[in-house]
């Protein structure tokens, strides 16, 4: 197979294996059932999503370490096997196990998709030029946000006509089936390969660059990398708090009786805003994508509460889904620019443990503030004043100096 052939297979192969896993993003349709038809409260059915945000966050982060060293082939396949024999497991739960579904689902499942989505990213990026680092994350990611395009009405049906528990058992062997063989074409360039510059690319742009190379220790010394971990939490919070209960908002705000294809749109939007922030960080800069990325989204937590007919809530998902998904694009490229490609995956598996904190936060505040208040508008103004930190901490944000000049300077710092 030629380089230019293996490069796109790679990223083809990634991008589908993501569209396998990405059953979280269609978790507000179970939540509903689990609510609806298993009697469960909010917060328990928030309980296995929460869970697994933070297991794949941590699992994330091993993954980052362990590619580095073995190759992200074993990894995924591992990752693969673990979503769908913990969807298997899930189907085998009785219905009053919180703790059983926390379990399995939670911890099983969010560890291989942890293992799965942490290695897809790097390799492909690897493949391609470095002005295409936004675009390439922008679409493996992509594929992960794509899922629920299918997933949330495949398992509104699926729950309507066999139950949760073997809606869990199909969709459990269909990743075993289909994601399985994908893994088997993914793998890390040859030693000493340098992809080639798209031929319209601008000469200055096609030179080499001073290589930011950083291990993980080096990163975490940098001040730029908690700038980027709180921005990480606090702007995601909203995001991942949308996506795990809007079947229930559309339901509570504007009494649409079948809310499934609202999980679908923002799974569209999100896909969209990935790829698309992905493309407009490689020519704006990854910062001011963020910044738009914020603003737009504090503005949507705003007004949220305010969303009580189909159409308001048709757009506030419309623009929840394109500025989270940018910013899942645009997070990784921009760990990439400031420390490099040779460490990537242990240094984006560190930074990514941020969006474990606010995948637990999120929901968690969602259930809280419905279960105590009757309506989730306290939730929506607490993800808008986190915004505007990650505004003012976007403009204090730049780039570290080298790695080599770093440590020089901590060093003096030390003397």
């Amino acid at each position: 197979m030629s380089i230019i052939n293996k490069s796109v297979a790679v990223l083809v192969a990634g991008t589908c294996i993501n569209l396998t896993i990405g059953v979280l993003y269609a978790w507000s349709v179970i939540k509903k059932a689990l609510v609806s038809d298993w009697g469960w409260t909010h917060t328990d059915a928030s309980m296995p999503y929460n869970v697994a945000i933070v297991v794949w966050a941590v699992a994330l982060l091993a993954a980052g370490i362990m590619q580095d060293r073995i190759g992200p082939k074993k990894v995924i396949t591992l990752g693969v096997f673990l979503v769908g024999s913990g969807m298997l497991l899930s189907s085998q739960m009785p219905q009053d196990s919180v703790l059983g579904l926390t379990i399995t689902f939670g911890g099983i499942v969010g560890t291989g998709i942890g293992f799965a989505y942490a290695c897809v990213t790097p390799a492909a990026m690897k493949w391609f030029h470095a002005s295409k680092k936004g675009m390439i994350s922008g679409i493996t990611v992509g594929g992960f946000g794509l899922a629920a395009v299918y997933l949330a009405p495949l398992c509104s049906t699926l729950i309507s006509h066999f139950g949760i528990s073997q809606a869990l058992l199909i969709l459990g062997s269909a990743v075993l089936l289909i994601g399985l063989p994908l893994t088997r074409i993914i793998s890390n360039p040859p030693a000493g390969y340098v992809p080639a510059a798209p031929a319209n690319l601008p000469a200055a742009a096609a030179k080499p660059q001073s290589q930011r190379e950083f291990s993980w220790r080096q990163m975490v010394r940098t001040r730029q990398f908690y700038f980027l971990w709180l921005m990480f939490v606090f702007s995601s919070s909203a995001g991942v708090m949308i996506i795990g209960n809007l079947a229930s908002i559309a339901s509570d705000q504007a009494a649409i009786a079948n809310p499934a294809f609202l999980v679908s749109l923002l799974a569209i939007c999100n896909a969209s805003g990935r790829v698309g922030g992905g493309m407009l960080s490689d020519k704006i800069g990854r910062t001011n994508t963020m910044l738009l990325a914020f603003a737009l989204q504090a503005v949507n937590m705003v007004l949220f509460a305010s969303y009580q007919t189909e159409a308001m809530i048709i757009v506030g998902t419309v623009v929840a889904g394109i500025a989270y998904g940018a910013l899942m694009s645009v997070f990784p490229s921009t760990t990439a620019d400031f420390y490099g490609l040779k460490n990537y995956g242990a240094n984006y598996g560190v930074l990514y443990t941020a969006w474990g904190v606010s995948g637990f936060v999120g929901p968690l505040l969602a259930g809280w503030a419905v279960d105590t208040t009757g309506t989730y508008s306290l939730a929506y103004t607490i993800s808008a004043v986190l915004l505007a930190v990650a505004i003012v901490l976007g403009l204090m944000t730049r780039a570290p100096k080298d790695a080599d000049e770093q440590e020089g300077e901590l060093v003096a710092d030390n003397a």
